[in-house]
């Protein structure tokens, strides 16, 4: 197994299918970084000789932000924004969407289990049918 950016990349698959296991890199990403470097996106990763392999992982450490580096951008991009108290911080803050999904019914995945509130429901007074 290749390790390239800290990660062991799969050998039984595909070189530009095995770089999408590094966080922050995709199939365009891929298979870009494959024609820089002069690879065939065919070969599998295991195939890839020592220097093939060294000329992927110099390449990704030198022009690409990926796995930590990116993650903790992200990660203080969304602490920026809690910061500032902007309308996407107030919703991180909340654990609710922030990019304009409807709430009012689905988003339970990110809203987490049903809460039941007191005095929803049937109402006070109202005859059953």
């Amino acid at each position: 197994m290749a390790r390239i950016a800290g990660v062991d990349i799969p050998k039984n698959k595909q070189i530009w299918v095995s770089l999408q296991y590094i966080y922050g890199i995709g199939s365009t990403l891929s298979h870009r970084i494959l024609a820089q470097t002069g690879i065939n996106a065919e070969v599998k990763a295991g195939d890839l000789t020592e220097e093939e392999v060294n000329r992927l992982r110099e390449l990704i450490d030198r022009e690409h932000k990926v796995e930590g580096e990116l993650r903790k951008e992200v990660t203080f991009n969304i602490k920026r924004l809690i910061d500032i108290g902007s309308y996407r911080g107030i919703r991180h803050r909340h654990n609710l969407p922030a990019r304009g999904q409807r709430t009012r019914t689905n988003a339970r995945t990110r809203r987490g289990f049903r809460k039941t509130v007191a005095g929803r429901g049937q109402r006070r007074g109202m005859a059953k049918k």
